[in-house]
């Protein structure tokens, strides 16, 4: 089979973009039949998508790279839905989309969903993204052969939005996040560098929808209590509840984000909506417990080894995370137990499985 790929989001350093890269290294490590195309298309970060071909180099891949910014790919393929993808890149047997654009193609059409939160949550998004998902997703439904998502959670979104129950294939993620061998020293050097003085429980993102302001007042509610500070990964924002302790750490390297979770007592994670939850994966490799919420793709992906909150209660978030802290031992020796069921190589095993049901259309 030829078997192309969008790989347009590797650039945008999002989780779209973990998966899109770590997706097509593994798969090229364990598929050496089949030709594949791996195809990108931007305006400003060319080099960028240059640079991850380039770091493909040993494996017998093609590659194109062309001019169109991403917006302009949204008026041509979601909302004009014209030029098929052949057009550009030639003929093909599979055709693997990104999240972004959905062009025509007479190829097998595979994508992948990997949530749902512009049509779940439209008050809490980018009114952009909100129009281009819903143009793209019109399309998906209407021609895509194979969708796949990362949890139950997420298939049954979709199915509760109409699409084809038989075409939905559950393929979880991953974390290539390297914590293990994550020092004290690079710690207390971590601490140093953002002015971190004692210990510390973690929340990633800053967003209403990752439950913000919540955090942080179940924060307040602990604080005296165990004297610990709040680290939050992401930018300030004015229409948060600020408290004392309380540190934003605004845009920081993978690396660093690594030795963030090693250090920290406990991860907060309450988010109102995931389709996936890669942040407790990452706590769960790293030793570190992990508070979440009780229901949708969080609590599948953590199963028991997290404590699990209503993310609507500030109470329940703080007796979360005091519970994650008294009991975590217990929490971490689950969690490292948990986390061997998610790799990038069993991601990519699965995907490889969706792309032989070519031919098998139904």
């Amino acid at each position: 089979m030829k078997i192309a790929i969008d790989i347009s989001a590797v650039v945008y350093g999002t989780g779209v973009s973990v998966y899109t890269k770590n997706l097509v290294e593994n798969i090229l490590k364990i598929d050496k039949k089949n030709d594949y195309l791996l195809f990108g298309g931007s305006l400003r970060k060319k080099r960028e998508i240059h640079n991850f071909l380039t770091s493909l180099r040993g494996n017998s891949v093609h590659n194109k790279v062309f001019s169109i910014p991403p917006t302009f790919a949204d008026f041509l393929w979601n909302k004009l839905h014209i030029l098929p993808i052949e057009n550009i890149i030639g003929n093909i047997d599979v055709f693997h989309s990104s999240d972004w654009t959905q062009p025509p193609s007479g190829a097998f059409k595979v994508t992948t969903i990997h949530d749902l939160v512009p049509l779940k949550l439209p008050q809490l998004s980018d009114p952009k993204l909100v129009s281009t998902h819903k143009a793209r997703l019109k399309w998906v439904k209407k021609e895509a052969d194979r969708i796949i998502v990362p949890s139950q959670s997420t298939l049954e979104d979709c199915r509760e939005l109409g699409f084809r129950k038989e075409i939905l294939r559950v393929i979880p993620e991953a974390t290539s996040l390297n914590f293990l061998s994550i020092k004290n020293a690079e710690i207390l050097n971590l601490k140093r560098k953002y002015r971190i003085s004692g210990k510390y429980i973690l929340s990633v993102g800053v967003n209403p929808r990752k439950n913000t302001d919540r955090i942080i007042q179940a924060f307040e509610k602990i604080k005296a209590e165990t004297g610990y500070k709040l680290v939050i990964i992401g930018h300030k924002y004015v229409d948060f509840h600020f408290e004392r302790g309380v540190i934003f750490t605004g845009h920081i390297s993978q690396e660093d984000l690594a030795v963030f979770y090693s250090g920290a007592e406990a991860l907060v994670y309450p988010s109102l909506y995931e389709g996936f939850g890669i942040p407790i994966l990452e706590a769960f490799v790293s030793k570190t417990p992990v508070v979440t919420t009780n229901f949708g793709s969080m609590a599948e992906i953590a199963g028991k080894a997290a404590v699990l909150v209503d993310p609507f209660s500030i109470d329940s978030i703080a007796e979360g995370i005091l519970e994650a802290i008294k009991n975590k031992q217990k929490l971490v020796k689950f969690a490292l137990r948990r986390a061997k069921n998610f790799s990038w190589e069993k991601t990519a095993k699965k995907t490889l499985n969706v792309y032989k049901e070519f031919g098998g259309k139904l």
